[in-house]
């Protein structure tokens, strides 16, 4: 071991009684890079986090990509625009489905809504697996009426409960004795919650044919294609090739687009929190000098002995390096140990709630990646070895007879 490793080891675990304030200044610098690397952890993986869950919702919740007329007119012949569509590389589905503003009433209260009606076949999206009471189906029921699927807001508002029968009316205009509502009853069968008020305060799931005889629609007649490619990762390229290939007067929609809104408040905290986080890292490391700077005066003279028997400038300097290095690491490992117990007790007994209405989820969701906790270590690492060269820099240039002198 070389004798500057064994020296800056034997500073660092020194645990002599004169050296009890140093000893207090070196713990208080180790915690200050422990809850600065810990806090820029922790700040990380709750906006990955934030991100993968509101993702997976909008994601599982809304078709990839869209294709409309350009005025929201009816699509004329649904079948061969559907044929075509899925011919394109990477697309996995392609359904026609019928969407139109309706009142919805039941028992309890009226209230107004979208209406989404898809093929028996099955609907392209993941909604079912949003469904918390009641069942995802959509088929005739016993009662003789189909099945139809709202949001737990929604269904709050209505007063509806499972196994309701549920009315739906459309109307084009003003209600006259000439201008009467077309309506449809449904059986509620399921009630989903995505803990995003938009999907769920507004929005019903049904079969299309009911939907179509509500807005007089032909059987060939459709109010939008929805689209699911193969990979999520390829969302955008797929958008682009069909956007490229269907002209006028089709208009092609990314799922990035229609939700622009949340995608764009997530990608700002994503920017943003790190950012402010991380000036407690740059801090800590700071803190660092006075602290390496308290080291070097407390032990002037033994710099001074050093260099009396033959130690470089050099080797003094690489001791206190040193020492402040092990002050970055302790730190650092405690602040890794910290963020991890904070992901365990998050995950298991969720310590952070949150207001689902603001932030689309009921508690703070928490996912480290590897990536960060190399980055937050390497720039932690790499800021603390640069403050703490200046006081090492500062005890190599001592002058070891000033110093043996000193006080004589």
């Amino acid at each position: 071991m070389k004798f500057t490793w064994y020296i800056a080891g034997k500073y660092f675990w020194s645990k002599k009684r004169e050296s009890r304030f140093l000893s207090f200044i070196k713990i208080m610098a180790i915690g200050g890079v422990a809850i600065g690397s810990a806090g820029l952890l922790i700040a990380l993986s709750i906006v990955h986090g934030f991100k993968s869950t509101i993702n997976e919702k909008i994601v599982g919740f809304a078709p990839h990509v869209t294709v409309n007329t350009f005025m929201n007119d009816p699509l004329l012949r649904a079948d061969t625009l559907q044929t075509y569509l899925a011919d394109f590389e990477g697309v996995e589905e392609v359904q026609p489905v019928v969407l139109g503003q309706v009142m919805i009433q039941s028992a309890g209260d009226v209230s107004g809504m979208l209406i989404k009606g898809v093929p028996e076949s099955g609907d392209v999206t993941q909604l079912r697996d949003y469904v918390v009471q009641g069942t995802y189906d959509l088929s005739l029921q016993q009662s003789g009426l189909p099945g139809i699927i709202i949001g737990q807001d929604l269904a709050r508002t209505i007063d509806a409960e499972i196994g309701d029968k549920i009315t739906v009316f459309a109307l084009e205009g003003l209600p006259t004795p000439f201008n009467t509502p077309e309506i449809e009853q449904f059986t509620l069968t399921g009630i989903y919650q995505t803990g995003i008020d938009r999907f769920d305060d507004n929005f019903a799931l049904t079969t299309s044919q009911p939907v179509r005889d509500l807005f007089g629609y032909n059987p060939q007649y459709a109010s939008s294609m929805e689209i699911n490619v193969t990979d999520e990762d390829q969302i955008v390229p797929v958008y682009s090739r069909i956007r490229d290939a269907t002209q006028f007067p089709y208009v092609t929609e990314s799922i990035y687009q229609r939700y622009r809104n949340i995608f764009a408040w997530i990608d700002l905290q994503e920017e943003t929190i790190p950012l402010v986080i991380s000036v407690m890292v740059i801090v800590a490391a700071f803190n660092l000098i006075g602290t390496v700077l308290m080291m070097v005066l407390e032990r002037v003279k033994d710099i001074g002995i050093l260099k009396t028997i033959g130690a470089k400038s050099r080797a003094v300097r690489q001791i206190f390096l040193l020492e402040g290095i092990f002050v970055a690491i302790s730190g650092l490992v405690t602040g890794i140990v910290i963020s991890l117990l904070f992901y365990w007790l998050q995950v298991t007994y969720q310590i952070i709630p949150l207001s689902e209405e603001n932030y689309y989820m009921s508690y703070a969701p928490v996912e480290p990646h590897l990536l960060d906790f190399i980055i937050v270590g390497v720039v932690t690492l790499l800021l603390c070895a640069l403050a703490s060269w200046l006081p090492a820099r500062i005890a190599a240039q001592t002058d070891p007879v000033k110093v043996l002198t000193f006080g004589k």
